[in-house]
Parts: C-alpha cells; structure tokens; sequence
C-alpha cells in the first residue's frame, strides 16, 4: 500500500499550502504600503506574493508537526487509505474498533512527525517560482492555485525525499506494527480476500 505517498503528497501539499494562500491578500496589502509609493512594479508583486507563501507554508507546516496538528483537524485528519477502507470496515464489524482506532492514531502521529520536514521543499519551489507563476497564483480564481502549483513542482521531489521520512515516522509510531495486525487479522476471514501486509509496499 503506498500509504507514504499517500501522506507526504496529498495531505502534507494542500494543507501546507492553504495556510500560504490564506496569507496572500495580508502580505501583498503590507508590501504595496511599505515598497514604495505608488503602484508595486510586477516584480514586487511577484514577490510579495513569495513571500506570502514562505510565510504561510512556514507557518503551516510548524502548526501540523504539533501534537494533533492532522489528528485535531477534522479537514486532514488521516484516516484509512481509500484501497483499506474495506479491511477497516469488515474488522469493525468483528468488533475490533480499538485496533483500528489505533492504527488511525499512528498514521496521524506519524504525519505530525513528518510534516516539518516538508518545509524545505517548498521554500525551494517558492524561491524558484517566476513572477509569472507567482502572477497566477494571484490571479487565479480557483481557492486552491497554490496547491496545484506545488503539486505541479514538488510531487517527484516529495516522494524522493519524504519515502525515507515517512518510513521513519510510521516506524516510530508503530503504525507498521498495527498495519500488520490488522491486514493479517482481515487475510483469515473467509471469503474476504488478500491485503499486503506491508504498510510500504
């Protein structure tokens, strides 16, 4: 199950990255009053708003690495990858909610742990978006132009760098342990079918 990919690329990108859209308007607003007078050249522009995502990607990811910084976030909680839903539910229904519970409580411990080290990744993509991009960005009138622009240029850089990490954190949080446990307890019902029970494969 690629459960590593799963974490560092879809919930570590857009959630980091909502916190740097948010923060656009406050930095651009700062920037054109503290420049100079008069209209902010596009280049100033360009990188106020940089600096809007540096500042918001920071503080995004500094909020997810605290302790229920995914699990105490309704909107990135972590839950059972779409391909295990179907062990989670067929193992309530035997009665072992605890066990799913936590594994659901490592994956999102794990997340926490792995989270900071997102950061400079995305400072690297930031420092090297044109103003164009950064333009975009801007003038986008989709809610999540910053995400799509991070996905577009840190998803290779993210699963290189994050498998390790990951991998890592999940160890740590022993949510390699409860994935074997749970996969191997769903491979003895019958009739159920076959789940990997490698968390990393």
């Amino acid at each position: 199950m690629k459960l590593k990919i799963f974490i560092s690329c879809v919930f570590i990108v857009s959630s980091a990255t909502s916190f740097a859209q948010f923060k656009i308007p406050q930095v651009l607003k700062e920037a054109a009053n503290a420049i100079k007078p008069g209209s902010p050249t596009q280049t100033e522009i360009g990188d106020a708003i940089k600096e809007a995502l540096e500042i918001g990607v920071s503080a995004g990811t500094d909020r997810l690495s605290l302790q229920n910084g995914f699990l105490g976030n309704s909107a990135i909680k972590l839950l059972f990858p779409p391909e295990a839903r179907k062990v989670e539910k067929a193992l309530r229904g035997i009665g072992m909610n605890k066990a799913c519970d936590d594994f659901i409580l490592s994956l999102n411990r794990a997340a926490e742990l792995a989270a900071n080290e997102a950061k400079p990744i995305f400072i690297s993509a930031i420092k090297e978006m044109s103003v164009q991009d950064a333009s975009n960005i801007l003038l986008s009138d989709q809610k999540n132009a910053a995400t799509s622009y991070f996905q577009r240029v840190t998803s290779k850089s993210l699963e290189a760098k994050f498998n390790p990490i990951i991998q890592g954190s999940l160890d740590k949080t022993q949510a390699t342990k409860y994935w074997t446990d749970l996969s191997t307890a769903y491979n003895q019902i019958p009739l159920a079918g076959k789940v990997n029970t490698d968390l990393a494969a």
